[in-house]
């Protein structure tokens, strides 16, 4: 009887000291569509750590990605994803496995309802250059667009972008492939819609990003991500996510016209030699 006290006892030590050692991570807004992906890829990843001891806080209110760097840095948040660049690698520690593919760096064009005709007859980047496009102010690819000559008007604020669109700010919003079409039927209010023939390329790898000096955490959510990858469970999650199957569908990315255009802020170390980790049209 003395020997099962015991041996209950250090078993609810056991799982005192398991509880006591889990850490709680904080990480970006949960509530937007597009943060539901990562959010939950983040997850995936986290639980094919064999001790298991991570969970989730995210934050009550939508933060810039200038301020996540901030926070990341000062260690009020734990981990960020975001398009990466070079400023970002040399103030965070990128887990350099591009989250959506490559997508994010196929662009379709939210333009207002109606106005489809003035994009008909766009057949070249020179073409493309006549209309005004929106970004964020600290977006990775806003300098993307402005280094290929595009006129790019800015704002601090996401969800401001929209309305600007459609209050005449800027003639179309570039967006990842599979951002518009969920983008738009959330904000049935606003005379919206996704332009139907052009599709513009650019490398762009958004990341899962940690301070630089915390080596455990992105040692173990890369590798997740790898074990997701390489027994097939990742390209499962991103082609079988709704946003994104249902954005491939609509897109019919081969029947568009597409212009490709360079991305001088991609940082050396990018792999683009493990074809495993990118989208490809065809």
């Amino acid at each position: 009887m003395k020997n099962l006290v015991i041996s209950l006892a250090c078993s609810l030590g056991i799982c005192l000291s398991a509880a006591a050692a889990q850490v709680t991570l904080k990480v970006n807004n949960s509530e937007s569509i597009n943060n539901k992906y990562q959010l939950q890829l983040l997850k995936e990843a986290l639980s094919r750590d064999p001790n298991n001891q991570y969970k989730i806080q995210t934050s009550p209110v939508d933060l810039n990605e200038g301020q996540m760097l901030n926070y990341i840095r000062s260690g009020e948040m734990d981990v960020m994803w975001g398009g990466t660049n070079n400023d970002y690698e040399n103030a965070m520690q990128p887990i350099r496995i591009p989250l959506f593919k490559g997508l994010l760096g196929h662009r379709l064009f939210i333009i207002r309802n109606g106005e489809q005709a003035r994009f008909n007859g766009v057949s070249s980047l020179s073409g493309l250059k006549d209309f005004k496009v929106g970004q964020g102010r600290q977006w990775a690819d806003t300098q993307v667009l402005k280094s290929a000559g595009l006129d790019v008007v800015t704002s601090m604020k996401y969800d401001g972008l929209f309305y600007m669109l459609e209050g005449g700010r800027f003639d179309a919003f570039p967006r990842g492939v599979h951002e518009p079409f969920a983008e738009v039927t959330a904000r049935p209010e606003l005379n919206l819609t996704v332009e139907k023939n052009l599709l513009l390329v650019y490398p762009l790898a958004a990341y899962f990003f940690v301070a630089k000096d915390n080596n455990k955490l992105a040692k173990v959510i890369e590798s997740g991500l790898m074990e997701m990858i390489d027994d097939g469970s990742f390209d499962q999650f991103f082609y079988q996510n709704p946003m994104v199957a249902e954005a491939l569908e609509n897109a019919q990315l081969a029947n568009r016209t597409v212009f490709r255009i360079d991305n001088p802020n991609m940082p050396p170390l990018t792999p683009y030699d493990n074809e495993k980790l990118w989208f490809k049209i065809e």
